[in-house]
Formats: structure tokens, C-alpha cells, sequence
């Protein structure tokens, strides 16, 4: 209860807000609208700031009690445009499909492409058994310095899953108008990857039953990275 120590409303209606921001394309106002229509009066402000502080507490703690990540990593990077300047987001996703990290760089050479394979390996906590790239050169430079020892494919349609796992970013995207700073971006990449991790279900390879089992399990995840 320290977490909300200080704040007038109660933790279930912050959590809820926060949930809804991150879970579903909502911006701050429309998730205003959805509890004011329950009879909370809240400003779109608030639940701004909301996201920000509460969104970086609740992402910790999923990362925390993670279950960890698939042996194969898919890797590709997509311009971003943040206040007229061209950036780079870079995303790594396993063979499930979860989303193995985020990292916004102003560059995508291969000092670049290093660095963000030595995030990898730090929150992966070891090397990939594989990693699938585009057929870009800096991508064989980081993998020959790194991580020499895992298989490297670069074959053709072979990255199709990371290219992809970019669409959800420029939904958030169009629905923010755009980012405003690579500190808000990298911010709301980190919170969006963790939340969308826990509710990454595969509804296509499982009986219904099964992925109501598993969502039980995913809200009652959350709750717990809430409490």
C-alpha cells in the first residue's frame, strides 16, 4: 500500500487506469470517459501522470516474475520520427512471440546494433540459441564480436515475425500522435512490451477453455504486480 501512499484515489481505480492505457489502444481522455461513465471523476491529467509513475512500477515487477524468454530471437529495427528527427526503435521477439526488449538508438550502424545486442544478453540473461536478422551487414558484426557461438539466419521472409511485432507500436503510435521525446517513447515501449508479454496467450493454438485458464492466471498476474 506504500505505492500509493499519498494519492486520493484508491489503488483498484489507478491500477485500472493504467491497465486499460497500456492493455488497450485508449488515449488519457478516453479512458476519462470510461470512468466518469462509472461515476469517477477524474482528469485526463491524473491518469497521465498515472501511467508514467505507476506504468514504471507495475513494469518492474512483471519483468521480475517473468517466465522467461524462448532460445530464438528475431531482430529488426523501424524508423521513428520524434519532434522532426529520425530515430531508430530496436525490438527483439522470441519464437512465442514476446517481445524480448525495446531500445531507441539515433543511429542503426553497427556500434548500434552491438549495443543493443548487449541488452539482450543482459536481460536474456545468456546467449540465443539462434537470432533471425535482415540481410544487413551490421547485424553479422554484432554477431561475430557477441555472440559468435549461436546460429544466425538472415534468409529471406525469415524475419517476417519481427517486422510484424512493430505494428502494435505504430497503432500506439497514430492514437498518441506521435511521440514527443525518446524518453517518453523508450517509457511507454517498456511498459506496453511487459503488459503485452502477460497477455500473450497464443488464442490461436489453444482450445477456448485453456485460454480462459490462461487469462485467469494473466489477471491474476497482474494483480499481483499491482498489490
Amino acid at each position: 500500500m506504500n505505492t500509493y501512499k499519498r494519492h486520493r484515489f484508491p489503488p483498484d481505480i489507478i491500477s485500472y487506469a493504467v491497465w486499460l492505457y497500456y492493455r488497450f489502444n485508449l488515449s488519457h481522455r478516453d479512458i476519462e470517459d470510461l470512468l466518469a461513465e462509472r461515476g469517477i471523476t477524474v482528469s485526463h491529467e491524473s491518469i497521465r501522470l498515472w501511467c508514467i509513475k505507476f506504468g514504471a512500477i507495475y513494469t518492474r515487477r512483471l519483468k521480475r516474475k517473468h517466465r522467461g524468454y524462448g532460445d530464438t530471437f528475431y531482430i529488426d529495427e523501424v524508423f521513428i520520427k520524434i519532434n522532426g528527427k529520425q530515430h531508430d526503435l530496436w525490438r527483439a521477439v522470441d519464437q512465442d512471440g514476446e517481445v524480448v526488449d525495446v531500445f531507441l538508438q539515433a543511429r542503426r550502424d553497427g556500434a548500434a546494433a552491438k549495443r543493443f545486442f548487449r541488452r539482450l544478453l543482459h536481460s536474456h540473461g545468456g546467449e540465443p540459441r539462434k537470432i533471425v536478422t535482415d540481410k544487413l551487414r551490421r547485424y553479422s558484426v554484432a554477431h561475430r564480436e557477441l555472440i559468435p557461438d549461436a546460429l544466425h539466419d538472415n534468409s529471406q521472409y525469415a524475419n517476417n515475425r519481427a517486422e510484424q511485432s512493430h505494428e502494435p507500436t505504430r497503432v500506439r503510435e497514430r492514437v498518441m500522435r506521435k511521440f514527443k521525446s525518446i524518453k517518453q517513447a523508450q517509457r511507454f515501449l517498456g511498459a506496453h512490451a511487459a503488459v503485452s508479454n502477460l497477455y500473450n496467450l497464443g488464442r490461436h493454438k489453444v482450445r477456448a477453455q485453456h485460454y480462459r485458464d490462461l487469462r485467469v492466471s494473466a489477471f491474476a498476474e497482474w494483480s499481483r504486480a499491482v498489490a
